[in-house]
């Protein structure tokens, strides 16, 4: 099948170098020439394990390829919009990438192609994209809603064995043709969930706040730990065994972060005012969230009292491992708050340093030091701080860690360590919810 592809970022181009990988014709769509030119020579502009490989292979079997204009849409059975809809201000999904990406294809489109809107959006954009090519063209099209279900740092993985494929559509015709189009990918028998454009939009919302609310409820409950002794790991263990809630998403943290949980929390509980309600769970959600980000930070203030003219080392910026993405990541909020505290910042990310120096602009870079080693950003620090779960976090040299710190502190925002061996190694040890003898 020709697919064209409208975005290349996380999902647009994730999406489309799969869809290549499984044999269909492929042309993925963007507007910024330099981020074409790159993907052309085989460049992933994104960190993404074993994309880069499938990007490579596909482009020189030439079923994928790279375009800044919409030509490929007039030949295109699917077009899939996978722009970004960004949170505005009062915490609404920004469309306008979307509308424009979707006035595009309409004047463009082949007879009976099929628009596939991947991208998240509020429930009723799809009837909404469907009016707006209508004024564009008059051949006829279908709209489909069909959302991503990819995690940072596994979704090329999560993308060719789906636990389940969500398709919201109208017409019979177009559902056919999007089985089509994913039976490669659920051959091993996992559904594909037929439903209307509304039931899918809401879906998408409805799952990534749920599993949002998870990470809330788990890092509140670490919190209580602290205050009367118990021990989320334990804790963690004790409740995730039983099947009615499970194990995934209910590890304490500093918070979440990222490009879809934020955005997505703010963009539903938008349409909920819009219909006159309040999702009470999913703005607890929030709310703990943000407070959490601080966390850490709050036993750093206690512990030192004073933090001007300290330095502090994080491992780890992105908001989560095997990502270089750092959207909201709460190594941005915590940074702040030292600098302005006096404080300054070294860190060491295995590839989110750039990106993390970009976000955090000219008032705090001058505060903020990137180093190429784990160990050689400790040197001098008052204290280490791990922010990101990185695995060659996992077993470092404590001793090491020891010698090049100024004083034997150790921040665990990930809960990486084992509490005791982190003491016999004489260090004072903070973590999320874990009992500290």
């Amino acid at each position: 099948m020709k697919v064209s592809v409208i975005g290349t970022g996380y999902v647009g181009l994730v999406s489309g170098t799969c869809f290549a990988e499984i044999g269909h014709d492929v042309t993925c769509i963007d507007i910024d020439e330099n981020k074409i030119k790159t993907l052309k020579e085989g460049k992933s502009p994104i960190y993404e394990p074993g994309l880069t490989d499938l990007l490579t292979r596909n482009i020189k079997s030439k079923r994928l390829h790279f375009s800044t204009d919409y030509d490929s849409v007039k030949e295109a059975q699917a077009i899939f919009l996978a722009v970004g809809t960004p949170s505005s201000d009062d915490g609404q999904a920004d469309l306008k990438y979307l509308y424009s990406a979707a006035e595009s294809v309409a004047k463009n489109l082949s007879d009976g192609a099929i628009v596939v809107v991947k991208s998240t959006v509020p429930v009723g954009t799809g009837g909404k994209v469907k009016e707006l090519i209508s004024k564009f063209t008059n051949k006829k099209f279908h709209v489909v809603n069909n959302p991503e279900f990819l995690k940072e740092g596994s979704a090329v993985e999560d993308f060719m064995r789906p636990d389940r494929v969500v398709i919201g559509y109208q017409e019979e015709e177009a559902a056919r043709a999007m089985e089509e189009l994913y039976a490669p990918l659920v051959r091993q028998g996992n559904p594909i969930y037929m439903m209307s454009n509304l039931s899918a939009e809401m879906t998408k919302y409805a799952a990534n706040c749920f599993l949002a609310t998870k990470i809330s409820f788990i890092n509140e409950i670490a919190r209580l730990c602290d205050l009367v002794g118990a021990d989320i790991n334990e804790v963690r263990k004790g409740i995730s065994s039983d099947q009615r809630i499970g194990k995934h998403f209910f590890y304490p943290g500093p918070g979440y972060g990222g490009s879809c949980f934020p955005k997505d929390v703010k963009a539903l509980m938008f349409t909920a005012k819009e219909y006159g309600m309040d999702l009470s769970i999913v703005g607890a959600t929030e709310d703990v969230n943000d407070s959490q980000k601080m966390y850490i930070y709050e036993k750093m203030k206690k512990h030192f009292g004073e933090l001007k003219g300290r330095t502090f080392a994080f491992w780890g910026v992105a908001f989560k491992a095997n990502t270089d993405d750092v959207r909201e990541s709460s190594a941005i909020y915590m940074a702040k708050a030292l600098v302005d505290a006096g404080a300054k910042v070294n860190f060491f990310d295995p590839v989110a340093g750039e990106n993390y120096l970009k976000v955090m602009g000219d008032k705090y870079r001058e505060s903020i030091s990137m180093y190429d080693n784990k160990y050689d950003c400790l040197n001098e620090c008052d204290a280490m701080v791990t922010m990101t779960e990185w695995r060659e976090f996992s077993f470092p040299d404590f001793p090491e860690i020891k010698n090049r710190l100024k004083t034997p502190v150790i921040f665990d925002g990930r809960n990486l360590y084992e509490t005791n061996k982190v003491l016999d190694h004489g260090f004072e040890y903070y973590a999320i919810g874990k009992r500290i003898k």
